[in-house]
């Protein structure tokens, strides 16, 4: 978990800087480049379920894939410009999204007690994202304003491939994980794949508000994820990229709380505690700057726990509460797509179409309107939602 998660730390948390100040990309191109990790997250079911649980061991799959995304990476390190790019990050994350998917699959076909050992193994994933994020930051210095000047950023893809060779090295070693539908005749289902089985649950009105909710705050969430480096950057805050690791640390800290704070506030005000902490994070990155009230942006930073936990995580809990047994597969798989795969789709095209335009019609004042629009788009949901929703069981 801890590669894992540091491959795409490594690279991923500043590539909005790096598209913008070493490719010259613009917003609805930066948009382009961000949304093939939703296509990724669409692609990588078709990939998983037609494939590795048919044919060949998990752990030889993740070794072959992070072997390609190595390769994929360097390819990355060498496009000259957008258009070169693209192809070989879209490629990328259909392999990445699915690296994902497999090593989460290893981990508990090989845990006795998925449910109390499994936190333990994951939280290493956060602690590679934090010390990607560091490392670059304080042993390499690739973040900052001279660096990104000079193109220094371009390691970050040669520093995510070493360790994808790495990974792919260690996959090799990993406990065998045979298919488990080898040699069984039922055909690939793209429906099942998908988790279109349970749009039935869509007849619960608590469901159907949280449903559309998830999708809704992909929108303003996508800002964050494809501006919030290239804005630190600006404002001049020293070491954006180790700070902006904050907010994993924070995510791992408020997991740790949720189980504690269900019997006091229930699903409904804990979601609504995390769609309100979006609009918070975007206000305070729009008053926030490097110097007097650099404060502000380490705040919303660490609001990341609560913005992601508090909703996703939450929410994925709701899920399996309101799908049961017959739905527990199809209805998180339904949630993911509609959440990675839709929402964020729309949520990096909308901020990238954001951006141009506020360049040219706010060009003083660029920053400060660019998030004061997410911030309105997360209140909105806020109040949708705290109007329509009532938690209730399936029938």
């Amino acid at each position: 978990m801890f590669l894992e998660y540091f491959i795409k730390g490594a690279w991923f948390v500043t590539l909005g800087t790096y598209l913008i100040q070493n490719l010259q990309a613009d917003g609805l191109q930066v948009a382009q480049v961000f949304s093939t990790q939703s296509l990724g997250a669409v692609a990588a079911p078709f990939f998983i379920g037609f494939i590795a649980d048919r044919y060949f061991n998990a752990e030889r799959v993740l070794a072959i894939l992070h072997l390609l995304g190595a390769c994929l990476l360097i390819g990355m390190y060498g496009a000259a410009d957008v258009s070169t790019f693209y192809p070989f990050v879209l490629a990328y994350f259909i392999a990445y999204m699915s690296t994902l998917a497999l090593a989460n699959s290893i981990a508990f076909r090989h845990i006795d007690d998925a449910k109390r050992y499994f936190p333990g193994v994951r939280v290493w994933g956060t602690v590679g994202w934090v010390t990607a994020g560091v490392v670059i930051s304080y042993a390499f210095h690739w973040d900052s304003q001279s660096s990104v000047a000079a193109g220094a950023l371009r390691y970050t893809f040669l520093l995510a491939a070493a360790c994808s060779c790495l990974l792919a090295v260690i996959g090799f070693f990993l406990p065998k994980t045979p298919p488990q539908m080898r040699g069984q005749s039922k055909r690939f289902s793209a429906s099942k794949a998908l988790g279109l089985e349970a749009l039935v649950l869509l007849k619960n009105r608590g469901f159907l508000v949280f449903f559309i909710t998830a999708i809704v705050i992909c929108i303003p969430m996508s800002f964050y994820y494809q501006n919030a480096n290239p804005y630190l950057v600006h404002v001049g805050l020293p070491n954006p990229t180790a700070k902006m690791a904050l907010g994993q640390l924070s995510e791992a800290l408020c997991l740790l709380a949720i189980p504690f704070l269900f019997s006091r506030l229930g699903y409904k005000w804990m979601i609504l505690l995390g769609i309100s902490a979006w609009a918070i994070r975007y206000v305070l990155f729009a008053y926030g700057d490097g110097r007097d009230f650099a404060f502000l942006l380490i705040v919303a930073i660490v609001l990341h726990g609560v913005c992601y936990d508090f909703m996703f995580v939450v929410g994925q809990i709701y899920t399996d509460t309101i799908a049961g047994a017959q739905y527990r597969s199809s209805a998180q798989g339904l949630v993911t797509v509609a959440m990675y795969g839709i929402g964020m789709l729309l949520g990096f095209w909308a901020a990238g179409g954001t951006a141009d335009y506020l360049a040219h019609r706010f060009s003083d004042n660029y920053w400060w309107y660019l998030w004061i629009t997410p911030a309105a788009m997360a209140l909105c949901c806020l109040l949708i939602f705290s109007f329509f929703f009532k938690a209730q069981r399936a029938d």
